[in-house]
């Protein structure tokens, strides 16, 4: 993280505007995007295995429903936590659906259950991007979420503790190794910090008004905050001017880096183009990196300025 005037690019979930989020086609897509960091959600198997897969539950992204029929709980959602790391292999995994109406969520992206996709965990993820790093000569990072550690705690699993323990193995225990590690928990991440004593580069992710009232607070375990975008850029005013929250100010006041999530070519909102976009969250408001399903484009957009 050597040079922070650099602007960031992750790969939101891998090359995900193009290909099924998390699976590994969209990973080596991304790493090849030349990308600063791909990003890992991670959930723990029956088995404590950790899978790269942004929710807790299956029946998104996978066809779980017709593999397992019998296996959901009483709220009707298939729970990763359920299924061992070898039946978790078995399911297909597709662009991401709605399960009552069965349609696309993202209509123009990769089409629903064509080709093969499966499943993975964090090693098999950080074994092909290590091996790429090898192989080409580039320095590509990992950035690794870990999702809702509470109920992986009421569940009876210490989920941090098992992907501290596998960063470290293949390397990441420091600040300045490639991986940035974030959570939306903050009395997790401060655990992280503090009681397990890690020494990475940690991003607390946020997604509440108040959250922003705190910078003070997240400075003193973390490196870094990860806001939703509209956290940031509050709309126009009467005169057609971008207006601004102070939250990229004061998380800079602390010393924060601020990685705003998620950027998306298919999803503008009030935004003429994603150069629009791109071009105030960036460079108006000052973000210093960028969570993207597009990370080519956003590559491409920093090259030019």
């Amino acid at each position: 993280m050597s040079n922070k005037a650099k602007k960031t690019v992750i790969a939101h979930r891998g090359a995900s505007g193009y290909l099924p989020e998390h699976s590994i086609a969209a990973k080596a897509m991304a790493y090849a995007m030349n990308v600063n960091y791909l990003e890992q959600d991670i959930v723990l198997s029956k088995d404590n295995v950790p899978i790269v897969i942004h929710d807790i539950h299956l029946e998104t992204v996978t066809d779980v429903a017709t593999r397992f029929p019998d296996r959901k709980r009483d709220d009707e959602m298939y729970y990763v936590i359920d299924f061992t790391f070898d039946e978790l292999k078995q399911l297909n995994v597709v662009e991401r659906f709605n399960p009552e109406t069965k349609k696309a969520v993202y209509p123009n992206r990769f089409p629903l259950n064509k080709s093969t996709f499966k499943l993975h965990s964090l090693q098999e993820e950080i074994e092909l991007i290590q091996g790429l790093n090898t192989s080409t000569g580039k320095n590509i990072g990992i950035y690794p979420e870990i999702k809702e550690p509470e109920f992986h705690q009421n569940e009876g699993k210490d989920i941090s503790n098992i992907v501290l323990e596998i960063l470290n193995n293949y390397g990441y225990k420091l600040k300045t190794d490639n991986c940035i590690l974030q959570c939306f928990d903050p009395k997790e991440l401060k655990r992280i910090r503090q009681k397990l004593k890690s020494d990475l580069f940690l991003i607390q992710l946020i997604e509440f008004e108040d959250d922003e009232k705190r910078m003070q607070e997240f400075s003193e375990y973390a490196d870094g905050i990860g806001p939703w975008y509209k956290q940031i850029i509050k709309g126009k005013d009467n005169n057609g001017n971008w207006v601004f929250s102070n939250l990229v100010i004061n998380a800079h006041k602390n010393n924060l880096t601020v990685h705003a999530y998620t950027f998306r070519a298919d999803q503008l909102g009030e935004f003429k183009s994603f150069e629009e976009l791109l071009q105030v969250g960036l460079y108006q408001a000052n973000i210093d990196g960028v969570f993207t399903d597009f990370p080519d484009k956003v590559v491409d957009f920093i090259s030019k300025n």
